[in-house]
């Protein structure tokens, strides 16, 4: 398929955020930005990047499959990821994983039939605090069980609000590819922030309460960095 004038644009802008001869950094926005089009990185995408940044498609098609955020093929509104590693595991991630996949009838990285949810087994989400991890389109939904992830998903299939536990309205994968282009979400409430959770403060307030803290620690000292020096 061909891309829109809006997306030829919106290319030629990511590659201008690159000094001349680090063009080719450009690559990751562009395969967000032709996700965002295509709702994958389609072999017309990787055609389309090739082109933008003189790559061979070879190239880009290296890249786009050794990032598991580039899907490879079509993809639902709704992207489903469970972390299933060892400690999300004994939480109860897997349980969730399949309980979701048997009330879908999907499994790892495939679709529902009305292309509303990819669902799909994720590596560490980076929220380990809050697990097991649960995220919709890379926004976290927290203290997920079996069953309210499967309430989650029917919510999405039937076009019910869905609201991340940390941060702003939920968007489709599309959009949400857009956003990790490099372009504002300019939504009405799209933008929100707050403090970080209990899940995530519970060390230190438990430093605090014993104590706690690393041999020679100076709140006043300043982290080594090359800034002030450090070698």
């Amino acid at each position: 398929m061909g891309f829109s004038n809006e997306t030829y644009a919106r290319a030629k802008e990511i590659i201008a955020r690159y000094p001349e001869g680090k063009q080719r950094s450009a690559l990751l926005p562009l395969l967000h930005l032709v996700q965002n089009e295509d709702g994958h990185v389609s072999p017309d995408g990787v055609a389309f990047c090739a082109e933008q940044l003189g790559l061979t498609k070879a190239q880009v098609g290296a890249v786009a499959t050794f990032y598991t955020m580039y899907k490879r093929r079509p993809t639902g509104d709704y992207l489903v990821s469970v972390c299933t590693n060892t400690m999300c595991d004994v939480l109860g991630g897997q349980a969730i994983f399949d309980a979701v996949s048997d009330h879908l009838g999907v499994g790892h990285d495939e679709t529902t039939p009305d292309g509303k949810i990819t669902l799909e087994h994720a590596e560490c989400l980076a929220a380990c605090d809050y697990g097991p991890v649960v995220t919709v389109n890379y926004d976290f939904v927290d203290g997920l069980d079996p069953e309210s992830a499967v309430q989650l998903t029917e919510d999405l299939a039937a076009g019910r609000p869905v609201q991340p536990s940390r941060g702003a309205r939920l968007c489709s994968l599309k959009e949400m590819a857009l956003q990790l282009a490099g372009f504002a979400d300019e939504r009405d409430g799209a933008v929100a922030d707050g403090p970080a959770g209990e899940p995530t403060l519970r060390g230190v307030k438990l430093a605090q309460q014993y104590g706690i803290s690393p041999a020679g620690f100076d709140l006043n000292t300043p982290i080594p960095s090359a800034a002030n020096g450090a070698k």
